[in-house]
């Protein structure tokens, strides 16, 4: 579960990553300040955990986790090598999503390395470039595919798929704005493709436009050119979340008040990425540990145990689960069950977001 940060020099990459990890990546006024990338691993803001912990009292509490990449400013041409070119791509791919910060704020004093501000142009200059890898990638795969048809028919398939795929990358289009069928995405999963890892933009704006982000002409351009590859926008003022990041709890909630926020925009970014990638959480809660564990949206009672460890899932028996809210609302997993909230599941269980469990099993 690894989320790269990527956008151009100067946009403000790098001071979100410190304020989301507050790893201290180098910051600088100038293009490829960082050039290997940074990591960092963030906890998913999880309000369920601590209400949980007031129950149970418990010796630890563990978050389900994202990491964050910060990787180094991208320039024109770097599918052709300029810049960090290729260094850049080969970090990327390594990566499950993608986190694209856009700048949107005015400011003489920090360099734009185009001389100025225009969020669908710098949008566009990151994604032609992954694009151009990507048709190089598809190339490579239809001249394999030419090879072995002569060899075994079935590859016709394949090649039907990737010249459709290389025909609209052509256009511009990213291959995660496109519709497959279920055989074809086995296809595509095995390539690896730049432009089909999921998207998050980040409007970098400035602290004078954070009451009505949405009212921001490059915001409204960069949300509406983000529908057209599913893609959500989340605005935020960097430099307000670098404030952020350095507060106590008490004094950073008394700040997002006076902000009129709910939540940082930090926050928000970090349930969203865990969100993009199709993830979810199941929570353990007892006096030792109260714990949320990441799954994929979908996965069924005996692989969820196995991500606890893997002799649960082989001795599986049966998952006793409530659902966090019923747990809260009886307070006590003693009265939800006297009540019939706690349900015996089998191994066909699907898991929901949420549900408490606890694992019956015999190895």
């Amino acid at each position: 579960m690894k989320i790269g940060i990527v956008g151009l020099p100067n946009v403000g990459k790098s001071t979100m990553f410190n304020s989301i990890t507050k790893a201290g990546a180098e910051c600088a006024n100038y293009p490829f300040c960082t050039i290997e990338p940074n990591v960092g691993v963030v906890a998913v803001p999880d309000e369920r955990l601590d209400k949980l912990a007031e129950m149970y009292k418990p010796e630890k509490v563990t978050h389900a986790i994202v990491e964050f990449v910060d990787i180094a400013g991208l320039v024109k041409g770097a599918s052709k090598g300029e810049g960090l070119g290729n260094k850049f791509l080969s970090h990327i791919r390594e990566t499950d999503a993608i986190c694209h910060v856009v700048r949107c704020f005015e400011n003489d004093n920090v360099v734009h390395v185009d001389g100025n501000i225009d969020a669908i142009r710098d949008a566009e200059t990151i994604n032609l470039e992954l694009i151009f890898a990507d048709i190089e990638t598809v190339e490579k795969r239809i001249e394999k595919a030419k090879k072995l048809i002569k060899a075994d028919k079935k590859y016709q398939f394949e090649l039907e798929l990737l010249e459709k795929i290389k025909t609209k990358l052509e256009e511009g289009i990213s291959v995660r704005a496109l519709d497959f069928n279920d055989e074809e995405k086995e296809i595509i999963k095995d390539m690896f493709l730049l432009t089909d890892k999921p998207i998050i933009y980040i409007a970098n704006i400035s602290e004078e436009q954070i009451e009505n982000p949405n009212q921001v002409e490059n915001v409204k351009l960069l949300k509406e050119y983000a529908k057209g590859e599913n893609a959500e926008v989340i605005p935020l003022c960097v430099k307000i979340e670098e404030e952020l990041s350095g507060l106590e709890d008490t004094d950073k909630k008394e700040m997002l008040e006076a902000l009129g926020l709910d939540e940082s925009g930090l926050d928000k970014l970090i349930k969203k990425s865990y969100d993009l990638l199709g993830l979810m959480s199941f929570l353990t809660a007892g006096e030792p540990e109260v714990r949320a564990w990441t799954i994929k949206k979908g996965t069924k009672a005996p692989q969820a145990a196995g991500k606890i460890h893997s002799d649960i899932e082989r001795g599986f028996i049966k998952a006793e689960i409530v659902s966090y809210d019923d747990l809260i609302k009886e307070g006590s997993m003693s009265l939800a069950r006297e009540k019939g909230l706690v349900r015996s599941e089998g191994k066909d269980y699907i898991m929901q977001d949420g549900d408490v469990v606890l694992f019956k099993f015999n190895v």
